[in-house]
């Protein structure tokens, strides 16, 4: 029987934690988190608790995505494909240099 489990890794991979930190702040640093924490008085202690918990979300994506281990990316792509996020539009947004 498989059981659905929540795994913290204490092997620690500076490249991975270079690049969860920067996708955070490529996530939230601009756009409608400033708005939404001004708006609803989000403590800058509960901000740095909810970019704590995505930056350890996204290090897990990055290593299961390093390791190949596509399995379980499908699994969990597959457990939070929640109807409440269907009538959301996704437009992909990619910012970069780019040669002119």
């Amino acid at each position: 029987m498989k059981v659905w489990t929540k795994v913290s890794i204490k092997d620690r991979n500076p490249q991975v934690e270079r690049i969860s930190k920067s996708f955070l702040n490529y996530l939230y640093g601009y756009g409608p988190i400033r708005d939404i924490c001004r708006k609803y008085n989000i403590t800058p202690e509960d901000r740095g608790m909810l970019e704590q918990y995505t930056a350890n979300r996204i290090s897990g994506l990055l290593l299961l995505f390093l390791s190949k281990d596509y399995h379980r990316i499908n699994d969990i792509a597959n457990k939070y494909d929640l109807n409440a996020a269907s009538n959301l539009d996704i437009f992909p947004e990619i910012e970069g240099y780019i040669d002119k």
